[in-house]
């Protein structure tokens, strides 16, 4: 499979670790630091470690699986281990893991020295069609997803599917997601082809397909200021609904089920706001509740989702700022929601 060439790096398919390796010691880095999390390092690590036995010079950096993880106090013991471990401007940040990991590691990596090279080698379906492309890192603070960060590029992408063999099915699903997504936005053909496949293990093809959709939109608006925010459908509504999830919940919603409900609900404003045709919200609808458990939004807690919702990065002027679909795979952008309508898409979406 062909290597896909972003806007400064390659993204490696197919026998990508080896890759990695070549690459690792073709740059000549005085030293390399492996990022992993507790369930990477036990699952995914043993993929990697014969072929890092070929580095003359690495070292591993553990932290705590999860989103509560991605946050400035991490940063803070991943800044002192590379002091600790004298890691200078000319190291090397391999970062092993899915979003948390990609998104903190190229953070840590990107402020280090103001700036170590680092690469991304994403473990998760959700990394690998989303975190790990685009040149995103960040961190959350006070509830709010990805606040502090940098737009800031890996060396490179490594993609394995050996990878996603280690997954649970709802880790799948939660990658998913934003494949969808992808399709709803940018290609029909595509949502046609995801909602009519096998989907309990994406094929390598349609992972391809969705890095493609997400690079082309990357590389034509690397810093988010126009067409790159149709990857923000789903996302307005979906990260608030995921950040209460996270804070009151036991078994809190994965990203991709937080997004799923975001899409429905958006989905819905699309059709009152943005022309969406009641057949396609019917479609996205049917096929996104078909795929994802039901989760309970009553009407007593949209005051605190409205009040996340507030405190969202893409806000301009403090309005509550959408991407919404004039068809599937047709995007407008720049929205303004109002707080009666996004209520009244949430209430959309529970009464499914």
């Amino acid at each position: 499979m062909d290597t896909i060439q972003s806007d400064s790096y390659p993204i490696f398919f197919d026998d990508s670790l080896s890759e990695l390796i070549t690459f690792i010691k073709q740059g000549k880095y005085s030293r390399t630091f492996v990022l992993t999390d507790e369930n990477t390092s036990a699952q995914c690590l043993p993929v990697l470690e014969p072929l890092l036995a070929e580095l003359d010079n690495y070292d591993l950096i553990e932290i705590n699986a999860g989103e509560e993880s991605k946050n400035i106090d991490f940063c803070v013991g991943v800044w002192k281990m590379l002091i600790d471990f004298g890691a200078d401007r000319k190291a090397l940040m391999v970062n092993l893991g899915g979003g948390v990991v990609t998104d903190l590691g190229g953070f840590v990596a990107s402020t280090y020295k103001r700036g170590i090279d680092f690469v991304q080698v994403p473990t998760t379906l959700l990394s690998q069609v989303d975190a790990s492309v685009g040149g995103k890192t960040g961190v959350d603070m006070d509830g709010i997803k990805n606040i502090i960060g940098t737009f800031t590029q890996p060396k490179a992408v490594f993609m394995s599917a050996a990878f996603l063999k280690t997954l649970p099915e709802r880790q799948i699903l939660s990658g998913l997601a934003e494949m969808l997504k992808h399709g709803l936005i940018c290609d029909a053909d595509y949502w046609k082809e995801l909602k009519n496949s096998d989907l309990s293990l994406p094929s390598v093809e349609l992972i391809y397909r969705s890095v493609e959709i997400k690079n082309a939109v990357v590389i034509e608006d690397p810093q988010e200021k126009s067409i790159r925010k149709a990857l923000n459908f789903g996302h307005t509504i979906g990260h608030a609904v995921e950040t209460n999830s996270i804070l009151n919940d036991e078994r809190p919603l994965t990203h991709g089920e937080a997004i799923a409900i975001g899409m429905i609900c958006e989905a819905w404003l699309s059709h009152k706001k943005a022309g969406l045709p009641k057949e396609h919200l019917h479609e996205i609808s049917t096929v996104l509740n078909g795929l994802y458990p039901k989760y309970p939004v009553p009407d007593t807690c949209h005051n605190v989702l409205y009040e996340l919702m507030q405190k969202d990065k893409k806000n301009t002027e403090k309005q509550i700022n959408c991407t919404l679909l004039t068809k599937i795979g047709c995007f407008s952008i720049d929205n303004i929601c109002t707080e009666d309508e996004l209520c009244a898409s949430l209430r959309y979406y529970a009464a499914l």
